[in-house]
């Protein structure tokens, strides 16, 4: 702030130049002194102007020189208040309400009619017009891009300065600036910049973004910190009926649905520019709805777009974000085509939405630029590389950046570059990086090798009884070429050690050829998932949860050794072929057996041999992925389809193998968008093996006797209840990110989720394996053939903002020893 000062005495006792800048804030109440939501705020003789909360308040800033504000609101007498001074916060302003208007309960409200009204008639040829505009007017086209991302901390106060957790940095304080959009003081603490190059083919429906230049303050090379937050911020068109933020589904105040969620109002008309346009007023008819405030300017004659603000209301049922803004600006092509030429994004994350609550800004500011029409390329040409990462990209020198920039960065925006530098030698913010590190990863960070995941230390099941792991990876930087993992667990009650190692190496980063080995000895439970692979690495939460419903004895001991093989010819397409070899045993003898005939000899087995060679298809289209080692970061976690198509072949008399088989399994999951409507879970699980195998090779129905959810398995069923050689399952779920509750008054204010669930599965079991069991085991419990079986629930989500709670119902096979005919799970999870 101090060079803010010195700038404005400069310039006003040089007279060469004349600094104008306006600030206003304050409160709209109405004659009962009740606050006035969504009123409207703008500097006269300008189009610079804002709308007030939902509880009347609201702050505005332009960069030019002000003498007055409007205020106005339906039903109410318009208002306009002389501004003595450049900066006045915490105005007063008082609305009379209009004598025509005293006894209309619905215009007091605020609440506009769907018929009759002006703004909507404007609204209708937005819709029949939003084709003809933008970039999908053309067959092809190309620009250039050029992004800004960067986080601030907000609501600097001297208790902040003061907090202990900047001891040692109190230096970073020295320079604070004000939002403006919220008028809030800031601290700017992470800086990222992009140059792109981005092509687009409407007739192919094609588009590819070429990274040409990126830039980041105190995280140099950190691919993964950069994908994130772009992830989060991703791109969207304001034409379309819903945008997403934070996996949400927001509906536009210029979707053909808005009306039924919107108020509209024509406000006024001006030129902008050398365009006439409307300027139409926007805000949410009901609370706690994914919707936005704010107002637009459209013009006369294309009806497209000029100018959008769009804010999100408080009341809206989203977790840590306590406000959002964004604002587009487009220009004029031809004197009928509007392209977008920036478009600014902020949100303000904090731990809950009180007025004084500190939080941390979200801003990406995106500029667009030289943009070409009708260049085809071949199709090849959007196809994306595997792995496209480039050293140089991340390393461009100070003159590139100084030519490619398509605005100049501010002095808060070059501080940082410096600011970050300088923390990252300093002791006290190298302890606080290394706490976040260990709470995002589980892992404790050393020189080369780090301990975890911490997470997975204690465990609890019937034969082992409590249960201590400890392990660790090596970890050099992100983007290591091979990876060594391993971990050591101690049962207390079957006073038994086991193990696991694995190490794995990428040999081609063009076309991600991994191999990768290793060896597990544990106790498992083998019937918590029905698609599986031969994972030394993996380790079922089901024989491990510390809290279990009914007996959780029927676990194996397994000692598994495998060596496989991956490529990705193509990106998300990935072939994989393992080799494996197996031994399985009762982990208790006592509680549980696989005993098994010979199929050569007809003697009795309890120890299955087997060797077994896999070749399988993974197909995840959608996925982002950041990093370019062996180990890559997914960034969009469960937005995206997952395909996978596996073929295993047992092979027998191989190191004493015992069966020979072949076992063909299908999954597909997929995540479905409905909209304002929430977010549609579905997944389908298909299977068969073909040949006779014994009770430790068959596939098991996966129960769930924790108190945990677990995806894709039956929360109503006990362990080994089903088993089958061929099955089919499907799960669906919903979540109606509390669409139903927000019109529930007494719940609204909650903020809670609604869920609701249905799964079934079909399976059967030949005669064959039955017979090859030889502890009867088999006998007892079957297949669900007669008819599907199935469950729903009803879930609860969002309680306190990270609880979830669901209640199951079995819907058949009541008579099933121990069925349990009602259950209740639940998980912890952080979600917006």
């Amino acid at each position: 702030m101090k060079y803010w000062v010195l700038g404005f005495l400069f310039f006003a006792f040089s007279n060469s130049f004349v600094f104008a800048q306006t600030k206003v804030s304050g409160h709209v109440y109405d004659s009962n002194k009740q606050s006035v939501p969504f009123a409207n705020i703008v500097f006269v003789n300008s189009t610079i102007g804002t709308i007030t909360d939902e509880n009347g308040k609201f702050y505005m800033e332009s960069d030019q020189n002000h003498s007055s504000i409007k205020v106005s609101f339906i039903g109410f007498e318009t208002k306009t208040i002389k501004l003595s001074k450049r900066t006045t916060y915490n105005m007063e302003v008082v609305l009379e309400e209009e004598a025509a208007s005293l006894d209309e309960v619905v215009i007091y409200k605020g609440k506009t009619s769907k018929k009759n009204n002006p703004a909507i008639d404007i609204l209708r040829k937005i819709w029949d017009n939003r084709r003809e505009n933008g970039v999908k007017k053309f067959k092809q086209y190309n620009y250039d891009k050029y992004e800004k991302l960067e986080f601030d901390l907000n609501t600097i106060d001297s208790a902040l300065v003061n907090s202990r957790i900047f001891n040692g940095m109190e230096f970073i304080f020295e320079d604070i600036d004000t939002s403006r959009i919220t008028g809030k003081t800031y601290l700017p603490i992470f800086l990222n910049e992009a140059i792109s190059k981005v092509y687009g083919d409407n007739q192919l429906n094609e588009l590819k973004e070429v990274l040409k230049g990126n830039k980041n303050a105190g995280f140099s090379d950190n691919q993964t910190l950069i994908a994130f937050v772009k992830d989060l911020y991703s791109d969207y068109d304001i034409y379309d009926n819903y945008l997403k933020f934070f996996d949400k589904s927001f509906t536009s105040p210029l979707s053909r649905t808005g009306i039924n969620v919107y108020n509209y109002v024509l406000s006024d008309s001006a030129y902008i520019g050398n365009k006439w346009c409307y300027n139409i007023i926007y805000y949410p008819r009901r609370k706690n709805e994914l919707t936005f405030k704010g107002d637009f300017w459209v013009n006369d004659t294309t009806w497209a777009i000029k100018e959008i603000n769009l804010e999100v209301t408080k009341s809206a049922n989203i977790n840590w974000v306590k406000d959002l803004y964004i604002e587009q600006e487009f220009d004029v092509l031809n004197d009928s085509i509007f392209l977008i030429t920036k478009d600014y994004f902020q949100s303000d994350f904090a731990f809950n939405k009180k007025e004084k609550s500190r939080g941390v800004y979200g801003k990406r500011t995106t500029l667009y630029n030289n943009y070409k029409f009708d260049q085809r390329k071949d199709k090849k040409f959007y196809q994306s590389q595997v792995d496209p990462y480039n050293q140089d990209i991340y390393n461009r020198d100070d003159s590139f950046w100084s030519n490619a920039r398509m605005e100049d960065l501010n002095k808060d925006e070059q501080k940082v570059y410096k600011l970050l530098d300088t923390l990252r030698t300093v002791k006290a913010f190298k302890r606080l990086y290394n706490v976040g590190t260990i709470l995002a990863t589980g892992y404790v960070e050393f020189n080369g090798w780090d301990f975890g995941p911490l997470f997975s230390t204690v465990g609890y099941n019937t034969i082992e009884g409590f249960r201590l792991r400890a392990g660790g990876r090596t970890y050099f930087t992100a983007n290591d070429r091979w990876r060594i993992e391993g971990y050591g667990a101690y049962g207390f009650r079957d006073n038994k050690f086991k193990y696991g190692i694995s190490g794995k190496y990428l040999v081609d980063r063009k076309s991600r050829l991994i191999v990768s080995a290793g060896n597990r000895r544990d106790v498992e439970q083998l019937g918590a998932s029905l698609t599986n692979t031969n994972d030394v690495e993996g380790r079922s939460l089901a024989s491990s949860s510390i809290v279990a419903t009914g007996d959780n004895s029927r676990l194996t001991s397994i000692n598994l050794s495998a060596f496989s093989m991956q490529i990705e010819p193509r990106k998300n397409f990935t072939i994989g072929v393992t080799g494996s070899y197996r031994t399985l045993k009762p982990a208790d003898d006592d509680l549980f057996s696989l005993d098994f005939f010979d199929p050569d000899t007809g003697e009795i087995k309890s120890e299955i041999k087997q060797a077994e060679i896999a070749t399988s298809l993974a197909y995840y289209p959608g996925r982002k992925t950041t990093g370019y080692g062996v180990d890559r970061i997914v960034v969009n976690d469960g937005d995206y389809a997952q395909l996978f198509l596996n073929y295993s072949v047992g092979l027998d008399h191989i190191l004493e193998s015992d069966f020979e088989y072949q076992k063909l399994q299908f999954f597909y999951r997929q995540p479905w968008n409905i909209g304002g409507f929430g977010v549609l879970n579905s997944s389908l699980e298909v299977g068969k093996t073909f040949g006779e195998v014994p009770l430790g090779l068959l596939s098991v129905v996966p129960g769930n006797q924790t108190y945990l959810s677990i995806q894709n398995t039956f929360p109503l069923l006990n362990f080994y209840e089903f088993v089958t050689d061929t099955y089919a399952a499907v799960h669906i779920e919903h979540n109606f990110n509390g669409r139903i509750f927000s019109r529930i008054p007494l719940l609204r204010k909650l903020n809670l989720r609604e869920l609701v669930g249905v799964r079934g599965v079909w399976g059967e079991l030949s005669d064959e394996n039955i017979a090859l069991d030889a502890s009867g085991f088999l006998q007892t419990v079957g297949a669900p053939d007669e008819e599907i079986y199935w469950e729903y629930s009803v879930g609860v989500g969002n309680i306190f903002k990270v609880f979830r709670i669901d209640f199951h119902f079995r819907g058949n096979y009541f008579d099933n020893p121990d069925a349990r005919d009602f259950g209740v799970t639940g998980s912890f999870g952080f979600y917006f």
